[in-house]
């Protein structure tokens, strides 16, 4: 499952994020970011990403031990458009210190930004209702 014994660093974390943007068939030019970052709380991440393996939509996910955070890759140009409490949507590339908990695969291309946004929803929920703040 997890491969976090696997830190993302310089050219190769490009490389892997560059494959997983394609995998999901984007197109952009070369200077352009290959993917955004959808960021959340470690306990809501770890929520969702149960939620999405369910239901066969998970794809690549990072995980940040310094922050107790996760990250999930959306294709480029989703990050405009977010708005949920909880979360942030950057364009900004993965840092070095981050290892992957679902790394990128032929079968794990970037998460569909909407039913992303409907798993954390659902995760906030379950995570309120169990009585856990999500972090």
């Amino acid at each position: 499952m997890a491969d976090s014994a696997t830190p993302l660093n310089g050219e190769r974390s490009s490389a892997v994020i560059k494959e997983a943007s394609m995998l999901s068939g984007a197109t952009h030019d070369s200077d352009s970011p290959f993917c955004d970052l959808v960021k959340v709380p470690e306990r809501q991440g770890l929520e969702t990403v149960d939620i999405l393996r369910l239901r066969g939509a998970c794809g690549p996910v990072l995980h940040e031990d310094a922050d107790s955070t996760l990250s999930f890759l959306i294709p480029v140009g989703a990050a405009d458009a977010w708005h949920l409490p909880g979360g942030s949507c950057t364009q900004t590339p993965p840092e070095d210190d981050r290892h992957w908990l679902l790394p990128p695969s032929p079968e794990r291309a970037l998460t569909d930004p909407a039913l992303l946004r409907a798993a954390l929803g659902e995760a906030a929920r379950t995570l309120a209702a169990s009585g856990s703040d999500g972090a």
